[in-house]
């Protein structure tokens, strides 16, 4: 491309921006643009607008990059005029009328649906929403396997939450049917059936798809395999 597209990296469910912080900094020391928002993980269609807004104030062409529930997020927010590609890091590619839940329950479950827990939170003016995280013990080895056990100790207390509300609501759009798009499966993942990730990215026609031996978090153990995903993907625009 004649403009390098500004990298906007989408965290996922459990997870803030920091998430991304290896893969950031490699980006970043290679010339790229790089903006790494917040995802409120409060619905699928909520949190998709707020990325989608935040790309359309980005002057010039954007490629997304999603992890985990992020790549549910990108695969609606990419709909965006000026994005131009979609990367998904063990993520879900949600079809059009797809929920999380109904891609999910396709196939076996994940170590994570045993692991999970549910907590009400306020909201004004309506009755009481559902959060979900995952357990703080089981945290590092169903979420964090792989990464240093004083860093998935760290996680495990500060995860943000996912309301329950974004496994049900289904996908409005679906961005890679119109734009390119690429994936990474993480084979050692116990938080998504790895065979969720083949499937979204065979069914979106992902021009390549790479298989890493990694843990769900391949942003924090592969950062340099998963910034070089990226680039490839950007020189595979053309």
């Amino acid at each position: 491309m004649s403009t390098p597209p500004t990298i906007v990296l989408v965290h996922g469910a459990f997870a803030d921006a920091s998430s991304w912080a290896p893969v950031t900094l490699a980006l970043l020391d290679q010339g790229y643009t790089v903006l790494v928002p917040p995802v409120f993980n409060r619905s699928l269609i909520g949190d998709s607008a707020y990325i989608r807004s935040f790309v359309e104030q980005i002057d010039g062409p954007v490629i997304l990059a999603g992890h985990s529930y992020g790549g549910a997020v990108i695969t609606v927010a990419g709909a965006a005029d000026n994005v131009v590609g979609l990367v998904y890091v063990s993520g879900y590619a949600l079809d059009e009328g797809e929920s999380l839940g109904q891609l999910q329950g396709g196939f076996p479950d994940s170590d994570l649906a045993a692991n999970l827990v549910y907590s009400p939170y306020p909201i004004e003016g309506a009755d009481p929403g559902t959060d979900v995280s995952v357990k703080i013990d089981a945290f590092p080895e169903v979420f964090a396997a792989g990464v240093p056990a004083d860093t998935a100790r760290v996680l495990a207390v500060s995860q943000r939450p996912l309301a329950a509300v974004a496994f049900s609501e289904t996908a409005p759009v679906a961005a890679w049917k119109t734009k390119p798009s690429w994936g990474i499966v993480s084979k050692n993942d116990h938080t998504i059936n790895p065979d969720v990730e083949r499937f979204g990215y065979k069914r979106a026609g992902a021009r390549t798809v790479i298989e890493l031996d990694a843990p769900h978090l391949v942003m924090q153990t592969k950062p340099a395999e998963v910034a070089t995903f990226i680039i490839d993907a950007i020189a595979d625009l053309g």
